[in-house]
This record gives structure tokens, sequence and C-alpha cells, in this order.
């Protein structure tokens, strides 16, 4: 019976020291930032935001335009256009995009040096950082 419990005894000292290994090992990883920060869910932020500020809420600023998201994107860039609404397939007058993990945000194009594109960018740094609503 002195050999069973010796047994249990060095096994449970086994598996202690092993997850006590394993849990020292982990602790010293920085933090992952949250998957919230990640390109694709900010860029899906923010064309949330874009589509029910700027377009269904029938703003006159946008109305000559139209968005086009390209969020399934295989280069790790999701983006949205926004595009001429009587010629979708013109030339983007704005693209915002994101990559990496947490985002950098770019967003270039004439439309952003049009009166309108100081908003733009307002808007679209709110609500990447996870703003809602309107301004």
């Amino acid at each position: 019976m002195p050999s069973m419990t010796y047994g249990r005894f060095l096994a449970l000292a086994c598996a202690t020291a092993s997850l006590t290994l394993v849990a020292a090992c982990q602790s010293n990883r920085p933090a992952a930032p949250a998957a919230s920060s990640a390109a694709l869910p900010t860029m899906e932020r923010v064309a949330l935001g874009a589509n029910g500020c700027w377009f269904k809420s029938g703003d006159p600023a946008f109305k000559a335009y139209r968005l086009a998201p390209e969020l399934n994107s295989f280069s790790g860039r999701p983006r949205i256009l926004i595009v001429p609404r009587k010629s979708p397939e013109a030339r983007p007058l704005a693209v915002i995009q994101a990559e990496g993990h947490p985002a950098r945000l770019q967003a270039f194009g004439p439309l952003l040096s049009e009166p309108v594109g100081t908003r733009m960018a307002a808007d679209v740094r709110r609500w990447a950082a996870g703003g809602q609503g309107c301004n």
C-alpha cells in the first residue's frame, strides 16, 4: 500500500510541476489585442456607420455617391469604396481600408479633399474606435 501512495504522490507532483511550467511560460506573453481591433471587425464597423449615416440617412452630401464594400479581401486589407452613384464601375472617389491587428487605417481619394472629407475622416476615426452614431 505505501508504494501505491508514493506512486500517486509522484504522479500528482509531476502534474503540478507541468501545470506550473505551462503557466509560467504563458505569463510572460503580452496580451493580444482584442479581436475587435483587427482589420476586418474595424472595417465592418466603419462600413455599417458609413452606410447608415451617409447613405441610408439620405444625407445630401452623399446623394451623388454609392457605397461599395469589399470586406472579404484575400489581401488582408478589407476596404470600402465610395463610387459615383450612376457609375459604380468608375474609379473610386474615396477608399477607406485597414490592415493588421491592431488595424491601421488608410483613407485616400479625391473626395477626401472636398469639404465633406473632413467630416468623413472624423466619422471613420470614431467608428473605427468603436463609437457609433452620426454627426
